[in-house]
């Protein structure tokens, strides 16, 4: 019966965003950003949903019941930080420049080197974002189904593909209406049924106020910080986010659009901490077995609330790997590849043709990430940590700053990834939970040193940025095009226009 009704919620989904696929009507201006006309409603919806994953449901419950609330929430609260900042200086500068894709960012703003490599690195950040939510619908199908783990991500993500192949950002965005009113009415709903059965019970020393979670590194405070610093911060280089906040008809829209996002986000994630926490302290639950989650809902809960919580969960995987399927595909052929937009009639837009098919090799490496790393929550933040170290210089400072220069650019990005690399070789533990990815087994780093290797990725890879820019020359060109696209927009003309190579 519960998978049963889960399934009614994906064959919605699935009607929902095949239908609106005619609105592409075979321009990829459509496609990769709606025709930059989505409201508020719509991108607020859609940056909730790509925020509200199940890497901070599943993964955050998972997360808060093993080592305390601000182990699991801070994935959630960090996305949400994201989301202010982005609200408060980003959203609408980046929609005014008229941008595809953030890869386009850094083409505009530095040289084609740069444009290359930050797609690479994005690219790399958001496959394992897609596998981190492919791991949550795997291990769903597995415990409620006879499907295996791995039959169970490569259904998930056919079923993503379906509509996402269609659609684009529209088929993205319609359907993200659909997996927001789900999970928000499962998570008020789950909230008043454990505290009408229950309560709301918090083991000792592992609630919200329980400050020791972020000051004693004995308790996790720099898993814990690192947790926070790579989704607030980090998580500003997301295609994905962007990506809506390039559709938005308006700055304005974009801006409101983000604070809307980041209170659903954070207050989403608090109440599935604070539900995990309860059924660890009074049912006993722990995730040894299986997602702390799937075990409440089929052992306790209701029948009805399961399906309910369950389509939520699932709503929420399907709606974050939909925006990263679409994101890194565009990323792919347009700032990798270098195929342009083109709109004269009687030819085939070739951005939109060969999006679409660089979205199963994309999917592809999902898959394999999501087998090889079956951790919900990690991912996540693995994703971002990646994008903290390498990225957050050249994009930050590459908007706001005029001395960076296209060399600081690929320095920073080149030392941050080599020394978030080597940590992660080189440490045991990652967020926690043993290192399966990358670890070679070493004297020279413990476990305790997990956390701390995130922030001084960060510090190394921005110094790189900082210290480079200033001993070298910047290239006038490179803050110009950056400028005229932004005035222009400002202006009311359509930004990117006059930059046929940018289109």
């Amino acid at each position: 019966m519960i998978i049963a009704g889960v399934a009614l919620t994906v064959l919605l989904v699935l009607v929902v965003g095949i239908a609106v696929a005619r609105k592409i009507d075979g321009d990829s201006a459509n496609y990769l950003v709606a025709g930059r006309q989505l409201g508020i409603p719509l991108v607020a919806v859609a940056l909730t949903t790509a925020a509200v994953d199940s890497n901070a449901t599943v993964g955050n419950t998972d997360l808060s019941s093993a080592y305390g609330f601000w182990a699991g929430a801070s994935l959630a609260i960090g996305l949400a930080i994201c989301l202010t900042i982005a609200g408060l200086f980003l959203a609408r500068p980046m929609n005014r420049m008229g941008l595809f894709t953030l890869g386009d960012f850094f083409a505009r703003r530095y040289n084609r080197s740069v444009e290359v490599v930050a797609s690479v690195l994005m690219i790399f950040a958001f496959t394992i974002l897609l596998a981190g939510n492919l791991v949550a619908c795997g291990f769903l199908l597995e415990y409620f189904t006879p499907m295996p783990y791995d039959v169970g991500v490569v259904l998930a993500v056919l079923l993503v593909l379906a509509y996402t192949i269609g659609g684009g950002l529209f088929s993205d965005a319609y359907t993200a209406v659909i997996q927001a009113i789900i999970t928000v009415v499962a998570t008020i709903v789950l909230l008043f049924w454990v505290m009408a059965e229950y309560g709301i019970s918090i083991p000792a020393g592992m609630g919200p106020f329980d400050f020791g979670q972020l000051t004693d590194t004995s308790q996790g405070a720099a898993i814990n910080w690192a947790t926070l610093i790579s989704l607030g911060i980090g998580d500003l280089v997301a295609i994905d986010f962007m990506q809506r906040i390039f559709g938005a008809k308006s700055p304005e829209v974009a801006r409101k659009s983000c604070f809307i996002g980041a209170g659903f986000t954070a207050t989403v994630g608090i109440i599935w901490a604070l539900v995990a926490l309860t059924a660890s302290s009074v049912l006993g639950l722990t995730s040894d077995e299986a997602p702390i989650m799937y075990q409440l809902l089929d052992g306790y809960a209701p029948a009805l609330l399961a399906i309910l919580v369950l389509s939520g969960v699932v709503a929420a995987s399907f709606s974050t790997a939909s925006g990263a399927i679409l994101a890194t595909a565009a990323v792919a052929v347009r700032n990798i590849a270098g195929v342009r937009r083109e709109v004269e009639p009687g030819h085939a837009d070739p951005l939109l043709r060969w999006t679409r098919v660089a979205m199963l090799p994309v999917v592809a490496i999902g898959i394999f990430l999501a087998i090889r790393v079956s951790q919900t929550g990690i991912l996540l933040t693995l994703a971002f940590d990646l994008m903290l170290a390498c990225l957050i210089a050249p994009f930050l400072l590459g908007l706001f700053w005029k001395r960076s220069t296209s060399t600081a650019a690929l320095v920073g990005a080149g030392v941050g990834f080599v020394v978030r690399v080597v940590l992660l070789v080189l440490t045991p533990t990652l967020y926690g939970v043993p290192n399966d990815l990358l670890y070679v087994d070493n004297s020279l780093v413990g476990a305790g040193f997990d956390g701390w290797a995130t922030l001084v990725a960060a510090a190394a890879g921005v110094i790189a940025f900082v210290v480079t820019a200033l001993v070298t020359t910047s290239d006038p060109e490179e803050e110009k095009d950056l400028v005229t696209a932004d005035v222009r927009a400002a202006a009311g003309g359509p930004a990117g226009a006059a930059e046929p190579d940018l289109v």
